[in-house]
């Protein structure tokens, strides 16, 4: 598979990756025997980027990492982990002593003296401009704690004031074909700073699998169900922020568009790979089968009708509630 740098790690890593969040929890039950078959299919298809965080299955989704890792040493995986959603989310509790109470808990569950990456996990706006957050995040990769580190965001004015500091290797941020607005500042501003750019929820939830419908029903503890209008955290996770219904209306278009031979969820990973500025894209997997054709999308070629008709759907279906032009 295609490898590219990300950002300021250094780090060669694959244009997809994997999301581990469906590893720890809240898209229903996860079996460990499957997790790790999902992380071994991954691997085994060229995948060299890992993404997990602190707080997915409280800690889960990391430990199922770090048995891996441990039973299949020298695989060359990049793993990026992120802290910050284990207290309660006020700029003050950003703060070096928290840092090294997250960052050793992250260590130990995924059995590592060092952390390859860790991401704030999308903090309090206020975070990303305060130059003592980043000044504890240099300490601790002066400390050997961590290599690197970066950012997951939710908006895009905060991807940018990240960018703005030197330490920040990368950005983690949504961006699918029903979400385009990372596409006219960020991506620029990213590549310009030598910032690598980590694309996640690329199906939207699963809309962009084609594979849902107006019947299709989610479990009780899956986000999809609970967190349709935010309820539990921000709305932009479950569904990329839009209307379920208008999703599938504009996931009829979408599929139109798809070309031989590639499925819709395919498609919409390779496209998302193929904008200038994107280091890798971080689909999740429920299953072996999910994941080896997840990482086959790095296969697919997107022409410029493609292209132009995945900005018309943007247009279309969701520019003027999520990204009016003025």
């Amino acid at each position: 598979m295609e490898q590219r740098i990300l950002g300021k790690t250094g780090r060669n890593v694959s244009i997809v990756g994997l999301g581990t969040w469906q590893l720890g929890a809240d898209w229903g039950n996860v079996d460990p025997a499957q997790a790790q078959a999902i992380l071994a299919a991954s691997v085994e298809a060229g995948v060299t980027l890992f993404d997990t965080a602190d707080v997915y299955g409280d800690g889960k989704s990391e430990q199922a990492i770090g048995k891996f890792l441990a039973d299949n040493p020298g695989l060359g995986v990049t793993v990026a982990t992120k802290m910050g959603r284990r207290m309660e989310q006020r700029p003050e509790n950003y703060t070096l002593a928290n840092f090294r109470q997250w960052v050793d808990r992250s260590r130990k569950n995924l059995g590592t003296d060092t952390l390859d990456l860790v991401q704030l996990h999308c903090p309090p706006t206020p975070v990303y401009s305060n130059n003592e957050v980043y000044d504890a995040l240099d300490t601790l990769v002066g400390e050997g704690a961590i290599r690197n580190y970066g950012v997951s965001v939710e908006r895009t004015d905060e991807a940018l004031e990240a960018i703005r500091h030197e330490g920040t290797a990368s950005v983690q941020i949504i961006l699918n074909a029903f979400r385009l607005k990372p596409l006219d500042e960020v991506l620029p501003a990213a590549k310009a700073a030598g910032v690598g750019i980590i694309a996640r929820v690329p199906l939207a939830s699963g809309l962009l699998s084609g594979k849902y419908s107006k019947e299709t029903t989610f479990a009780e503890n899956d986000h999809r169900n609970y967190n349709r209008k935010g309820e539990a955290f921000d709305v932009g996770e479950t569904f990329s922020g839009v209307d379920y219904e208008l999703g599938l209306k504009a996931v009829a278009e979408f599929e139109q568009l798809v070309p031989e031979g590639a499925t819709t969820a395919q498609a919409a990973i390779a496209w998302i790979a193929a904008q200038d500025g994107v280091t890798s894209v971080i689909p999740g997997a429920r299953n072996v089968d999910q994941a080896r054709a997840n990482a086959a999308a790095a296969t697919v070629s997107i022409s410029e009708e493609f292209d132009a008709g995945v900005r018309w759907i943007y247009d279309h279906y969701f520019r003027e509630a999520i990204h009016p032009r003025w």
